[in-house]
């Protein structure tokens, strides 16, 4: 067995497909140093970064100390979708000298690392500095197609790389707009993790029950709790979206209502953790009293839809408007939403 082995990728997204070439070529080496490479040209729906792609990798591959995980922020390699007419070898020779001369593990060897490639990799049959093995071809893990549509091929991303790909819907508006009813709807159709309210959760656990001792300076830990259930959601997420009830401009706009001031502290919450999409439910269903709702009267139905509304603009978010007032062309409304802005399709 030869001491060194490296293996060089985009990896983006990581899937099933990229992790069984990895295990199969750090089986035949002592050491793998798999390095991550910048994609040339990333999908505009997702802000990946080496950095991201790294976590994924270390946290997969955290139980296999044989194998290490390196950045090559300023080196791109032909990939395997690349037109194998266009690769000019001396260009690759000279990035890969440029890899060796970089990296201190290699200068120590007396033998050249095995670089480990696809058998369709169209490096697997150039003239190279590197002796090449090859690993056997994943074809249920097209990465082009992956990469192209993450949604349409979630069960192949591996899970440690789901979080960054999950996108993140909040379903808001005012009190009894059905919107608590609506994410266990969206929540059951999609397979999808959610967040729930912490207001309530807050209101039992703080408080005791009743919104009677809410004061100014616990808005914000509701929203540091809120914050920790949609990082929760989103962690090994099992579908490309993520729900959360309510969000930061709800928590805002009850805080403008009930203590008549904005909190500086929710300000920065909508902006630092923003939400990719937002359902806005009209307050045109019936009110129901549930012992923690205070504003059933028409005025105060439109009063706080309108306070939603101003503080979006201000945060320069625009919801997707649901305003049918029956429950089930809700429901079949954002199902329509859901399906355009993240899987790119309608349902029939």
């Amino acid at each position: 067995m030869q001491s060194m082995g490296i293996m060089i990728g985009h990896f983006e997204p990581l899937h099933l497909g990229h992790i069984r070439s990895v295990l199969h070529a750090c089986g035949q080496v002592q050491q793998l140093m798999v390095f991550i490479t910048p994609h040339p040209h990333p999908n505009p729906h997702f802000n990946i970064d080496l950095k991201d792609k790294a976590r994924w990798l270390t946290m997969a591959l955290a139980d296999l100390p044989f194998v290490k995980i390196e950045l090559l922020p300023d080196i791109i390699l032909p990939s395997l979708e690349d037109d194998h007419s266009h690769i000019n070898a001396d260009e690759v020779n000279a990035k890969l000298q440029l890899i060796l001369q970089r990296f201190s593990e290699f200068s120590a060897e007396q033998e050249k690392p095995i670089l480990f490639v696809d058998e369709a990799h169209p490096l697997a049959h150039l003239s190279l500095i590197l002796p090449v093995r090859t690993t056997p071809r994943q074809h249920e893990y097209d990465s082009a197609k992956i990469h192209a549509n993450p949604a349409l091929h979630w069960q192949a991303i591996h899970p440690q790389a789901r979080e960054s790909y999950t996108k993140t819907v909040a379903v808001v508006g005012g009190e009894s707009s059905g919107k608590t009813t609506l994410l266990y709807k969206l929540a059951n159709y999609y397979g999808a993790s959610y967040a729930l309210e912490m207001g309530r959760v807050f209101v039992e656990t703080d408080l005791g029950g009743t919104e009677l001792g809410m004061q100014y300076d616990d808005y914000p830990l509701m929203a540091s709790d809120h914050e920790q259930a949609i990082r929760a959601a989103k962690q090994l997420a099992p579908a490309p979206l993520t729900l959360v009830d309510t969000d930061f401009v709800t928590t805002q706009a009850f805080c403008e209502e009930y203590e008549g001031q904005a909190h500086p502290f929710l300000a920065s919450c909508i902006d630092t953790f923003r939400m990719d999409y937002t359902i806005l439910l009209d307050n045109n269903t019936p009110w129901v009293a549930d012992g923690m709702r205070s504003l059933g009267s028409e005025g105060q139905r439109e009063r706080f839809k309108n306070r939603l509304k101003q503080i979006f603009a201000r945060h320069h978010i625009e919801p997707l408007y649901i305003d049918s007032p029956d429950y089930h062309q809700r429901f079949s409304q954002a199902v329509a939403l859901i399906d355009n802005v993240i899987f790119h399709h309608y349902r029939n």
